[in-house]
């Protein structure tokens, strides 16, 4: 979540917003940064005028954990404005981050170490091939740059976390393995799971632990927002589901037993149960 509880804090500035003066206002605002921001951390978005990359510009648009320092996206964007490189590309309901609209794209291939000279991490979430998705996120990592992967590249890398963190925080512990094998450190990769699981997973986690699951039968209608699509790209899903999502499946049914996996020296090892047999729906 890349706002816990900010609704609450801000709801209740401006429950105080209407029995005090200006003065009082700015003062309990700045009471709350003090108490719940304990460190800002610089970040840059690889892969930025992807939708995926959009969707990490509206979120860290006002954050305040993070400041956005770096938009990298491919050679054809570098060295444009972000509303430049994204032309009509948009997709978010809200406008372009006013604060981000004239910040100039870096080749997110070419600049690594510049980047990585200029924030504390990277999140990554770039549209290529699985091997070159690969090779870019250890080129930041080498680059003594963390990477914060939305990709599912890595997420079979025996020594790369997949995390939920309230399942499985510990496998963070893999990381000075992986360290050693990168040659880092600092740098690392971990990424997170198939979205759909983040619905299912939780839930049947704590059946797992108390009465011992072992088959799982699994339905997901995930929206054509996960493949990147809108309504005006993919028309044909209007008033419409498609049955079978090409390669879901296998995500679905595998990757939840290496988040119920465990440690054993230098590589994380799946789960050997349940058997879970999934059906993914395209839905609009």
């Amino acid at each position: 979540m890349l706002y816990p509880d900010g609704a609450s804090f801000q709801g209740h500035t401006l429950l105080y917003c209407k029995i005090s003066v200006n003065t009082t206002i700015f003062s309990l605002k700045n009471v709350f940064r003090r108490n719940f921001i304990m460190k800002h951390f610089k970040v840059g978005i690889i892969g930025a005028t992807g939708m995926v990359g959009q969707r990490f510009a509206t979120l860290l648009e006002d954050h305040p954990w993070f400041e956005v320092c770096a938009l990298a996206a491919s050679s054809r964007s570098a060295g444009k404005t972000y509303e430049e490189a994204l032309g009509t590309k948009w997709c978010m309901k809200k406008p372009i981050p006013e604060k981000f609209r004239n910040m100039i794209i870096m080749d997110a291939e070419k600049d690594v170490e510049k980047i990585a000279s200029m924030v504390d991490f990277v999140f990554c979430a770039v549209n290529m091939k699985k091997d070159e998705i690969k090779a870019l996120e250890e080129a930041y990592a080498k680059a003594e740059c963390p990477v914060v992967s939305n990709n599912s590249a890595h997420r079979w890398t025996p020594d790369v976390p997949m995390v939920v963190p309230e399942i499985n925080a510990d496998h963070l512990e893999i990381i000075p393995a992986q360290r050693k094998r990168l040659g880092t450190k600092r740098g690392f990769i971990a990424v997170k799971s198939n979205c759909s699981l983040q619905s299912y997973v939780p839930a049947l986690h704590p059946l797992m632990k108390d009465y011992g699951v072992t088959k799982c039968l699994v339905c997901t209608y995930q929206a054509i927002s996960g493949a990147g699509k809108t309504f005006e790209t993919f028309p044909d899903i209007l008033d419409n589901v498609i049955p079978y999502i090409g390669g879901e499946e296998e995500k679905s049914e595998q990757e939840p037993l290496k988040l119920w996996g465990h440690i054993d020296g230098d590589k994380i090892v799946p789960a050997t149960a349940p058997s879970i047999t999934d059906q993914c729906l395209r839905v609009p």
